[in-house]
């Protein structure tokens, strides 16, 4: 007598799948919630880029246009920083004149 053995299905969830959902709010939302996460030091950054990526993509936008005035850091180096930091992201930023 053959004895079976049960299977074991193993369910992983793919490595580029979010845990958290993104919520639905619109570009200018999502951008005024990285101004209030950087004037609280960055707290929750990524959260809000994740955001403001979908924002942008439901709205068909190609990239974010932030206010130079109300960054932490006003200066050249400061908005590349930032630049470089959402481009790691996937989100395209410029500053409006």
């Amino acid at each position: 007598m053959v004895s079976a053995q049960p299977r074991i299905c193993v369910m992983r969830r793919p490595i580029n799948q979010r845990t958290t959902a993104v919520s639905e709010l619109t570009v200018a939302e999502a951008t005024e919630s990285i101004y209030a996460s950087l004037r609280a030091d960055n707290a929750d950054i990524d959260a809000h880029i994740a955001t403001l990526k979908a924002a942008l993509a439901r709205e068909g936008k190609k990239q974010a246009v932030f206010d130079p005035a109300r960054l932490a850091q006003n200066n050249r180096s400061g908005r590349k920083l930032m630049q470089a930091y959402f481009r790691q992201r996937g989100v395209s930023v410029s500053f409006s004149e």
